[in-house]
């Protein structure tokens, strides 16, 4: 495994190894004078305008979070200033999958996704980028209680059990996530109807389908107050200068959060048509918390064994004794009197895989009687013959070689020549098989997603086979920014920005944002009426003109007061 940069922050040293192989360097070099200025506007406009709107900690909270109006933040700098409230982040590339973002937010570590929008999509992009996640997420969490919820809601998530569906609908906003960011309308058309027939064809929805909404509803696209003046602190709302000021226009409904919120959907290619507002934080965790009542992790039983057979995926069943079973479970019996699983299955107690008891030692699956017992003959002591008798009506007979005890409590049982019979007298196991690992628990009391250990199960984790690409602009056209910032930044001579402004007028008609800051630095009649004309020209461009010009005027009446 690649050595990871943990840049001396507590909560990424801390991360177990499955989540370090999403992590990728953020390769600060590689962000381009247009990206760099991208970043800048969008600060600056959420700077001015969220001032107002967010909720009350936002602005303080880019000081403490370690981002600046002028530049794209670096990962040194942002764990540097996380790591004083316990925090930390580590850039990956895009989307990954629900369950592991899940789990870094459980570990208190920030996932920020290394790539910046385009200058195309600088009001919103589907795409996790740098914005959303860092000028996003960042500012918001040195609140206590929102950082209490954050990482209680990666515990409770990581634990969600998930559909083969949810797997397909990952993959398909991942691809159109990185299309959106490319210049292939073709492909992102094609995407976008697949991504709208998965959304359609989902089904009864999975555990980690409707936390995903809570999760939306609330750390995405949360607001907090009254219905009356509510105040944003989601961070897909304080990232998007677009949406965050169409948000609290009156035909975006706005409704109190309660756990009814499980019951609306959500697109991430378009506006909201309705937002959640707590009174309060707590109210987070309260709603939280009254869903996870609803979870196979606490209900266990048969219900939530279904869920486990029904995910097709690796489950974790866990037992009254504290053992756990890892596994893709295939069937159950019962009141779950019986379990079994196919392909590799390890055994765990409290959260630590057992000695010996790897999947390479189960790897073609395993199968249990679970339930009360007698022992009808002998004892389970090593060397004893013995025969179990189970409530349910299962026999388990042979001889006991190995056990395994925790806190005092025999847990795993080894027999050899063993025999176990159903109720009804079929061999289900036969000693020809070899050895045979009894568990011992009376019953099932919860069921989860994922590996119980999983840094010792999940040695290969899934990543998608699609990478987001970087498009290239014209090196010309980042020359032109690269002079202009260094003449903002380095108080030089202005006199380039006259063949600057040529240069765009002639070869680069449709770029708008150059030319707003060499308004700024250079306020000629000329550039300013260029820019009136692009949003003619190019309605798409008009709103982030407009509020380009407006603040440049607000500004321009500041200095000369």
């Amino acid at each position: 495994m690649k050595q990871i940069n943990t840049f001396g922050n507590a909560a990424v040293a801390a991360l177990p190894a499955h989540l370090l192989r999403y992590v990728v360097d953020q390769n600060y070099e590689r962000y381009t004078w247009i990206d760099q200025a991208v970043w800048r506007y969008v600060m600056r406009q959420n700077f001015n305008y969220l001032k107002e709107i967010a909720y009350y900690p936002y602005i303080r909270g880019l000081h403490q979070a370690g981002l600046s109006i002028e530049r794209i933040p670096d990962l040194q700098t942002i764990n540097d200033h996380l790591g004083k409230i316990g925090w930390g982040a580590v850039t990956v590339d895009g989307f990954i999958p629900p369950s592991a973002f899940m789990e870094y937010q459980a570990h208190r570590v920030l996932v920020i996704a290394a790539d910046i929008r385009r200058l195309e999509h600088i009001e919103y992009t589907p795409a996790p980028d740098i914005i959303h996640e860092s000028a996003g997420h960042a500012p918001i969490i040195a609140e206590p209680e929102y950082h209490a919820y954050l990482s209680y809601f990666g515990s409770i998530g990581a634990k969600a059990m998930f559909s083969a569906k949810d797997f397909e609908l990952y993959e398909s906003i991942r691809e159109v996530s990185i299309l959106k960011e490319s210049e292939d309308k073709k492909a992102l058309k094609a995407a976008e109807e697949k991504l709208q027939y998965i959304s359609e064809n989902m089904g009864e929805p999975s555990e980690m389908a409707l936390l995903s909404r809570l999760h939306w509803w609330t750390v995405e696209y949360g607001l907090i107050g009254t219905l009356e003046d509510p105040k944003i602190y989601g961070a897909g709302l304080l990232s998007s200068i677009g949406e965050s000021k169409s948000c609290m226009r009156p035909e975006v409904k706005k409704l109190p959060y309660t756990i009814d919120a499980i019951n609306y959907a959500y697109d991430i290619t378009k506006p909201q048509p309705q937002l959640f507002v707590t009174p309060h934080f707590n109210r987070l965790l309260e709603v939280l918390e009254e869903f996870a009542s609803t979870m196979a992790f606490r209900r266990g039983g048969a219900e939530s064994l279904k869920k486990a057979v029904d995910c097709g995926q690796v489950c974790t069943v866990s037992l009254d004794s504290g053992v756990e079973i890892s596994g893709k479970f295939i069937s159950y019996s019962g009141d779950v009197d019986f379990i079994k699983t196919e392909g590799p299955t390890a055994l765990a107690y409290g959260g630590r895989q057992l000695p010996g008891h790897d999947k390479t030692l189960h790897k073609e699956g395993y199968s249990s009687p679970i339930g009360e017992y007698f022992i009808q003959k002998g004892s389970l002591s090593v060397g004893e013959d013995v025969l179990l008798q189970y409530a349910s009506g299962y026999t388990v007979e042979g001889r006991v070689t190995e056990t395994l005890f925790q806190e005092g409590r025999l847990i795993v049982a080894t027999l050899m020549e063993c025999t176990v019979r159903t109720p009804t007298a079929e061999i289900c196991y036969r000693p020809e098989w070899g050895r045979f690992d009894l568990v011992l628990g009376n019953k099932v009391i919860g069921v989860y997603s994922g590996a119980a250990d999983k840094s010792a199960y999940e040695t290969d984790v899934y990543l998608s086979e699609q990478s987001t690409k970087k498009e290239e602009y014209s090196s010309k056209l980042h020359e032109i920014y690269g002079g202009i910032r260094q003449i903002r930044e380095g108080g030089w001579d202005i006199s380039p920005l006259k063949d600057y402004f040529a240069i765009l007028q002639n070869e680069f008609p449709e770029d708008w944002l150059a030319s707003l800051e060499i308004l700024e630095l250079w306020p000629d009649p000329a550039v300013e009426a260029h820019l009136n004309q692009l949003k003619e020209r190019f309605p798409e461009y008009r709103q982030v003109i407009e509020d380009g010009l407006r603040l440049h005027y607000e500004h321009s009446s500041y200095r000369s007061k």
